[in-house]
């Protein structure tokens, strides 16, 4: 199994531009069928608080990822806005499989408060997990958004939903890029599972966002690393290894407190 996960540096609260520069990167990365496509956090406006002109109502994010899916036979994990249930919006990784459903929609569970997110989003309530299938293999995925990444518990619920793989999109911004790397890591070996953070590159208004785009192995090994210019990482998901890794040292077995 393969994943890659797409770094770009996101058009500002232009739909049609991030859509075509995420194409063309993937035209250049090796995708295979049933291979994941990984997106960074709100990839269609990037961290814009206007929920009034980024919200998908129409779909049109959606389509995109359908059509990215269908057309590349590959699943896709982006993201994209919608309004929630408290009169806010929602943070959404929607999953969509290379027939083009949508197998999940996770809802970022802890707004950014430093960086005014509650302002405009609410949070979800529920950790999630969805199956990548590919012709040979299955693994079993968790989405979760850039924040979220500072809550170790989310993760450690997910693994105990049977997450091999914790998929992460994020718009983490460059003066904290070494809490980015150290909490990725940190996720991986104390869930024995693979962890895969894609992150954005270039400026907002607001923010520098220096990449860093990581993939990591459940042992803390990292597969693979981005510096802070667009481009594909791609990364080899061995289920195998992980397993046995979980076998040899099972550690996940004397979870306690949760």
């Amino acid at each position: 199994m393969h994943a890659h996960l797409v770094q770009l540096d996101i058009a500002w609260e232009d739909r049609r531009a991030n859509f075509a520069r995420v194409e063309a990167l993937l035209d250049l990365a090796p995708l295979a069928p049933g291979d994941l496509v990984l997106l960074p956090e709100l990839f269609d406006s990037g961290f814009s608080l206007n929920t009034a002109k980024t919200r998908d109502d129409a779909g049109e994010t959606l389509g995109f990822l359908q059509g990215l899916a269908r057309g590349r036979g590959v699943f896709v994990q982006g993201a994209r806005n919608l309004p929630g249930p408290g009169g806010k919006h929602l943070n959404l990784a929607s999953v969509v499989a290379s027939t083009g459903e949508v197998v999940a929609e996770y809802a970022k569970v802890h707004p950014f408060s430093f960086g005014r997110e509650g302002e405009a989003f609410e949070g979800g309530s529920d950790v999630l997990t969805y199956a990548w299938e590919t012709p040979s293999a299955r693994a079993v995925v968790c989405p979760a958004v850039c924040y979220d990444l500072r809550f170790p518990e989310l993760f450690r619920l997910g693994a105990r939903r049977g997450a091999e793989v914790f998929a992460l999109g994020a718009n983490w911004p460059a003066p904290r890029a070494h809490h980015w790397r150290a909490l990725l890591i940190a996720r991986a070996i104390e869930n024995q599972s693979y962890v895969l953070g894609v992150n954005r590159v270039g400026r907002d208004p607001h923010l520098l966002y220096a990449g860093g785009t990581i993939a990591v192995a459940p042992a803390g090994h990292v597969i693979g690393e981005l510096g802070d210019e667009e481009g594909v990482l791609s990364a080899r998901i061995d289920l195998e290894s992980l397993r046995e890794w979980r076998r040899v040292f099972p550690a996940l077995r004397d979870i306690r407190l949760i």
